[in-house]
């Protein structure tokens, strides 16, 4: 029988295991405190945002919030960022994306300080990770691999593909489940017979950003799938990169949409919270 992987429990167990370790830390006067800038009013920033606050009220950590409006000048929010950087008493700050177009967000990442950069975006972040030294993990990759190695899956060996290369999941995927020892290939839009190079995979994650893309002609009975993907369904519903229903019936395990990496994502951001204060 299939294993469906639930990241709202999982998420849920490490969002508890950083609250009793939160609370120990603040017998001995360390207080964490995460900045969170928003610049605008996108929907689904706002919804993000208040699942993150949420969670650092459940964790214990202390959430400021700053919001620019969608006209604030590029200048106004470096400026910001470059205060938060100043202010000892934050520990991570988080610039919520995207930005409105007359901001140029790569330079707004570059501005935070790599040693509060709790997203884990910066270059020297990335650097980090590649080089396999200390510092903050992407979430959503980090996600990830606690999700398997939580469901009992090893990695150690096995044949990893990811499809998708984006800075946010495929490329630091990539990387930390080289330092899993996993052999690993990246696929993308222009990888000549994906099904192919998919069907070898002993664990697939799909980061494609097309709904329902990867359906059961694309992996080999028994795989491990890891759903990235967030759609909305003809009928309006949730769904990911992945034909669920036709996957599931030849997959090992298999993450839902939602339900599976979406909780992981904010579960790791209040770890690298923590991890500024370890």
């Amino acid at each position: 029988m299939t294993q469906i992987i639930d990241g709202k429990k999982i998420s849920q167990d490490i969002k508890d295991e950083l609250k009793a370790e939160v609370a120990e830390l603040k017998k001995t006067g360390r207080e964490i405190c995460l900045a969170v800038v928003q610049v605008g009013k996108d929907p689904a920033s706002c919804v993000y945002v208040n699942n993150k606050k949420k969670a650092c009220a459940y964790v214990g950590i202390r959430s400021e919030a700053y919001e620019l409006p969608e006209t604030a000048a590029e200048e106004e929010l470096l400026v910001l960022v470059e205060q938060l950087n100043k202010d000892s008493a934050v520990n991570g700050i988080l610039v919520q994306l995207p930005l409105p177009a007359h901001m140029d967000a790569d330079k707004v990442i570059r501005t935070i300080s790599p040693d509060k950069d709790v997203d884990g975006f910066h270059p020297v972040s990335v650097g980090r990770l590649w080089l396999g030294e200390k510092g903050f993990l992407s979430c959503t990759p980090a996600g990830i691999i606690e999700l398997l190695k939580r469901s009992g899956i090893s990695i150690a060996g096995k044949r990893c593909v990811i499809v998708g290369r984006s800075n946010i999941v495929g490329k630091p995927m990539a990387a930390l489940l080289l330092r899993e020892n996993a052999t690993v290939t990246i696929a993308h839009s222009h990888t000549r017979d994906l099904k192919e190079v998919t069907k070898c995979a002993d664990i697939l994650i799909a980061a494609v950003g097309r709904r329902q893309m990867i359906d059961d002609s694309y992996i080999k009975d028994g795989a491990v799938v890891i759903d990235v993907g967030m759609h909305r369904n003809d009928q309006n519903k949730l769904c990911g990169d992945v034909d669920f229903d036709k996957v599931k019936e030849k997959a090992s395990a298999i993450t839902p949409v939602p339900g599976g990496v979406g909780p992981m994502t904010i579960a790791m951001l209040m770890n690298n919270c923590v991890e500024t204060a370890r």
